[in-house]
């Protein structure tokens, strides 16, 4: 998929991984968190693959890694 800013949510994916590894939570732990599918977050965090998601997402990973959005950005 090519988007205009696929570098950014490239960026935005391995900022979420980087945030959920600290709080040792699985992949599947933050899915059920944010209620998307254990797949939705792995495409997320793939460095090589780029995952449109809505803000509604990204609030609601922001929300269940308990960081501020604006780390994520």
């Amino acid at each position: 998929m090519d988007l205009k800013h696929g570098e950014k949510y490239k960026s935005i994916g391995i900022k979420i991984a980087k945030y959920r590894k600290e709080r040792h939570m699985t992949q599947e732990e933050l899915a059920n968190g944010v209620g998307v599918s254990y797949g939705y977050i792995t495409q997320i965090e793939a460095p090589n693959y780029v995952k449109k998601m809505s803000l509604e997402v990204l609030f609601d990973i922001a929300d269940c890694l308990k960081i501020d959005i604006k780390d994520l950005l």
